[in-house]
């Protein structure tokens, strides 16, 4: 028979680095989880992704034991990492200035990475999304679009 679930957290932790200081710690110890055994199996699991930020989701069951799953690192995160800028350096005005650029080889690099967590079926409705997330931190999208050619 399944466990009884009895709740969900999310946290968006770097890789390789979790730790029981906040917010780690207040967040998995409000539900009575085993903070450290979380560390240890977090840690091992994204040892080769060290220093990026993931988010992850972790199912609590009614017995204290729990399950997690990791996502892909965020869209914005990704953008930076192509624009090659310091992530939190978006535009104040994103429709008036821009401060950075993308190509659509790099917009489909990170749509394609991104496609297991997108509700989408094609990668360039992925590509979409991925564009409109860089437009609305104040990046331009240089080029052509694939599809408009």
């Amino acid at each position: 028979m399944a466990k009884e679930i009895d709740g969900y957290i999310k946290l968006q932790v770097k890789g390789g680095q979790a730790n029981p200081a906040p917010p780690i710690g207040p967040a998995l110890g409000s539900k009575g989880v085993n903070i450290m055994e979380f560390c240890k199996r977090f840690n091992a699991q994204t040892q080769e992704m060290q220093g990026k930020v993931l988010p992850v989701i972790i199912s609590v069951y009614k017995d204290k034991t729990f399950d997690f799953i990791i996502k892909t690192p965020p869209a914005a995160i990704q953008l930076f990492e192509a624009a090659k800028m310091q992530p939190g350096q978006g535009s104040p005005e994103p429709n008036r200035k821009k401060v950075g650029s993308v190509t659509w080889e790099q917009v489909r690099a990170i749509a394609e990475n991104k496609m297991p967590d997108l509700n989408c079926f094609t990668v360039e409705s992925a590509m979409k999304m991925i564009a409109g997330t860089a437009r609305s931190m104040g990046f331009t999208v240089e080029g052509t679009a694939p599809w408009d050619n």
